[in-house]
């Protein structure tokens, strides 16, 4: 019985403060889409491809037999192709205003699942500054791992390229509005939840029982003026229709 009430009082209280529940969801998923449409900045992709060989040096360290230090020769790679040695240059190269820590911040470096193959991935505003500094890496590192670790085995299999109506990967607004929506309706229900708490008037009899633990014997009513000239004028037919009656 105790969980049939709760229910009950739950979904009246959903359905009391239903007003705030859709005023908080479509707030926050317009702003969400404002946000996302209108003020944040669009970020584009641009991807090359490298091959990492093995070594052609005749030197132990580079002979690479297994599949394990290849991996670990791969590694090293991404690392030092994010390293100032390399994007110095492709600073310079290509004359960006930025710095070496914001040039890095915007390359990935990652290579596949048990593989040779090293991805280079570059988000920029530009979408061709993006496939500029994706190809210029990739050129500076072929050209540079050769002075830096005395091997020539790396090859581009890949290079950025910008399509003609390019699509940013970020802002996602569909996306953003989505878990605004969700974050909104719970964000609404538990304030709903909330006021309801805080709310400690008493409305009706069950609220009376519950605050003195006593059972209720009676109720007066609100009568209103509408409702006393009705009455009184029932009550004048009532009176007419007894006299002629008698």
């Amino acid at each position: 019985m105790e969980e049939t009430i709760s229910l009950r009082e739950l979904f009246q209280t959903l359905r009391k403060r239903a007003w705030l529940i859709i005023a908080m969801t479509v707030i926050a998923t317009m702003i969400s889409g404002i946000v996302s449409y209108f003020v944040l900045t669009p970020i584009y992709q641009a991807s090359t491809q490298l091959l990492v060989n093995q070594a052609k040096s005749e030197q132990p360290i580079y002979n690479i037999n297994e599949i394990q230090t290849n991996l670990q020769l791969i590694n090293t790679y991404n690392v030092i192709m994010k390293s100032p040695a390399i994007l110095d240059i492709v600073k310079d190269e290509l004359d960006l205003n930025m710095s070496i820590e914001e040039l890095n911040e915007k390359i990935n470096v990652t290579s596949e699942k048990d593989s040779q193959v090293v991805n280079v991935t570059v988000e920029d505003p530009d979408p061709h500054m993006a496939a500029d500094i994706a190809n210029t890496v990739a050129n500076v590192f072929q050209r540079e791992i050769v002075k830096i670790m005395n091997v020539d085995n790396v090859n581009i299999l890949a290079k950025a390229e910008v399509k003609e109506q390019p699509v940013p990967v970020k802002p996602k607004p569909l996306l953003n509005m989505a878990i605004a929506f969700v974050v909104g309706m719970m964000t609404g229900v538990g304030l709903a939840f909330l006021l309801e708490y805080l709310d400690n008037t008493i409305k009706n009899e069950q609220d009376v029982e519950k605050l003195l633990e006593l059972p209720v014997l009676g109720a007066v009513t609100t009568i209103d003026e509408e409702g006393k000239e009705a009455k009184a004028l029932q009550a004048k037919k009532q009176v007419r229709g007894e006299t002629i009656g008698s």
